[in-house]
């Protein structure tokens, strides 16, 4: 099994999981053609993808879906919400529910999803395990509160991609308006370094091995500081892997769930 996170941030978010000849799309926050290229870049032709998954409908996760859905001849699949509240943009386009507890198969991964707590209609947190391994991902961001049912969703994940959006300092004295800073900071917006750490830690297990930090804001947060805070929890439970933080301009290498390395080499 095989992980890539394309980009995330502010402006965009893709991450692309591998299986054999399958090859599933989580979000598609940017154009269609840069998605194809930064999918070359770590060894995948979008052009075999399997699917498109969206976690809900915001433009930084869901901009490029219809587009590629159309160029590759994919379904896109996503909560009964989300594709309700994409329903113009993606006519003409085969789409399919994701409902929770509910797993979905595609070629040798099994897909769980739960609902998310999130100003969007119906945003999604997403698991994958390769069947044939028990090797699992799990993808969680906006995220206003780690609710009881992402928690369990996201146990035993061998790569967890979590939310670290915003630093609490950086954010209370940032250029956004109070009712933004609010907004950010509440129970449907965005978890911060402080609160990713302390669930890390509570997902922490001896099969975790990677940890990549995803949707930093541009404004609000530093890699050094989200990457800091989540490592230090994590090393209190004993953590020996990797702590990465994902970059919003271009994808971080292909990462391999091999029996043996799970890590990042030479990027934590």
């Amino acid at each position: 099994m095989r992980v890539a996170v394309l980009g995330s941030g502010s402006r965009g978010n893709a991450v692309l999981l591998a299986s054999g000849a399958t090859a599933l799309l989580i979000d598609a926050g940017f154009g269609a053609r840069t998605l194809e290229r930064r999918a070359r870049a770590v060894g995948i032709d979008l052009a075999e993808l399997s699917g498109i998954i969206l976690t809900h409908e915001h433009g930084d996760h869901a901009r490029g879906a219809a587009r590629l859905a159309q160029r590759v001849g994919c379904a896109v699949h996503g909560s009964p919400g989300t594709l309700a509240a994409l329903a113009g943009e993606l006519d003409g386009v085969e789409c399919h529910p994701l409902l929770s507890h509910t797993a979905a198969s595609f070629g040798p991964l099994s897909v769980e999803v739960c609902r998310t707590s999130h100003d969007a209609a119906e945003s999604l947190a997403v698991a994958a395990t390769e069947t044939a391994t028990g090797r699992r991902v799990a993808i969680a961001y906006d995220l206003g509160r780690p609710t009881q049912q992402v928690r369990y969703l996201l146990r035993g994940a061998n790569c967890l991609v979590l939310e670290a959006n915003h630093d609490d300092m950086l954010l209370r004295t940032g250029p956004y308006p109070a009712a933004v800073r609010e907004r950010i900071a509440g129970p449907g917006g965005h978890l911060s370094n402080r609160e990713a750490a302390e669930l890390a830690a509570e997902l922490c297990h001896p099969g975790l091995r990677t940890v990549v930090l995803a949707h930093l804001s541009d404004r609000c947060n530093r890699a050094e500081l989200a990457v800091e805070a989540v490592r230090g929890s994590l090393a209190q439970r004993g953590f020996r892997g990797s702590v990465v933080a994902a970059l919003q301009d271009e994808p971080l290498p292909m990462l391999e769930l091999a029996t043996e390395q799970y890590a990042l080499e030479g990027l934590d």
